[in-house]
């Protein structure tokens, strides 16, 4: 199980959120206090099953989630600069 304090996980949520997504659990300190933890959602859950049904929700093709191949494939080829300057922009224009 992995642990982080509030600070870390609110800097770097969507990298324990891949953890949850393999299986894993994340036990959640503040100032090293556990106060709550993430877990996975239970695909036999009745909640799950309904917001599926809805199509809000699309369940795993397989227990765990996303496969760990996915997280090494190489990301977006796009030069920093680029992307920097459409963030600005995209502020300045009030989105």
């Amino acid at each position: 199980m992995k642990t982080v304090n509030i600070a870390k996980l609110k800097n770097k949520l969507s990298v324990y959120l891949n953890h949850v997504r393999r299986g894993e659990q994340v036990l959640i300190k503040d100032r090293n206090v556990p106060v709550a933890k993430i877990v996975p959602l239970d695909s036999e859950d009745e909640e799950v099953l309904v917001l599926a049904a809805e199509g809000k929700l699309r369940l795993p093709e397989k227990p765990g989630g996303i496969p760990d191949s996915f997280f090494s494939l190489p990301g977006a080829a796009i030069p920093l600069k680029k992307v920097l300057a459409a963030v600005r922009k995209e502020r300045d224009e009030g989105y």
